[in-house]
């Protein structure tokens, strides 16, 4: 029975939302027929070596340089702050609960949200999203990190500091091995990540590929949009593949 009504609350819910949002078979048969006219002028590529390609792949490095380095600096800057909210660091609650909040603020507010915001301070251009990249992996590679920090070993920390090793030195050599595996993958995947959500970045304004896009898209040049959008693909991919070879480089070469 408690399933019967589980799958029962479904159907229901399903049928309100298809109602909330308008959801109608003509206006899906139309949307259907604009989406085929888009794609088909997608598939023509019309005067291909007159489109700007200086523009398209300046915006792409662009986009890259945004996620490099906002995921970078945001690493560096995150890495001191989480050992301050790590528990197996600092024993008093209050400094470390205070830092946890400044890392709920910054990753609560999404990405987009801060491009917005800086975008309006300080204008068109890369430096926006770089700045929303960096502000949002703050707080959540300070929180990942943190986590990490909390889950280390403890029996290696007491061995170093058993040696008669400063603070410094039980950090650098009890806590670092063991976690920097982590630190890298995540950071890894968040220069991934931050790839793809530059391209979102530049569509508001912050810059890079994005903008080029958007800007094609306005005038309804969907060639040149399905090149930038191959393009962006290829890009991720390579990006990926980099990514992958580096974590087995140093990640599972370091396991043996």
């Amino acid at each position: 029975r408690l399933k019967t009504a589980a799958v029962s609350f479904c159907l229901l819910y399903g049928l309100f939302c298809l109602w909330l949002f308008d959801v109608t078979w003509q206006r899906l048969t139309a949307g259907l027929g604009r989406i085929t006219v888009v794609l088909g002028q997608m598939l023509v590529w019309n005067d291909f070596w007159s489109w700007d390609f200086a523009g398209i792949f300046t915006g792409l490095g662009q986009s890259l340089a945004m996620a490099f380095l906002g995921t970078l600096l945001a690493s560096l800057v995150a890495l001191p702050l989480a050992f301050l909210a790590a528990q197996t660091v600092v024993r008093p609650a209050l400094p470390r609960h205070l830092v946890r909040r400044l890392f709920d603020l910054l990753r609560g507010v999404d990405q987009l949200i801060w491009a917005l915001v800086f975008v309006r301070a300080l204008g068109l251009g890369p430096l926006p999203g770089l700045l929303a990249i960096f502000t949002s992996d703050v707080g959540t590679l300070g929180k990942l990190y943190s986590e990490a920090l909390e889950n280390v070993d403890r029996r290696q920390i007491e061995g170093v500091r058993a040696t008669g090793a400063s603070r410094l030195q039980i950090y650098r050599y009890g806590f670092l091995p063991q976690v920097f595996p982590v630190f890298l993958s995540q950071t890894l995947y968040f220069i991934e990540s931050n790839t793809r959500s530059a391209t979102v970045l530049g569509v508001v304004g912050a810059g890079g590929i994005g903008l080029q896009l958007s800007e094609r898209m306005k005038v309804q040049y969907w060639d040149q949009a399905a090149f930038i959008i191959l393009l962006i693909l290829v890009t991720v991919a390579v990006v990926d593949q980099i990514s992958a070879r580096i974590r087995r480089r140093f990640i599972q070469g370091a396991g043996r």
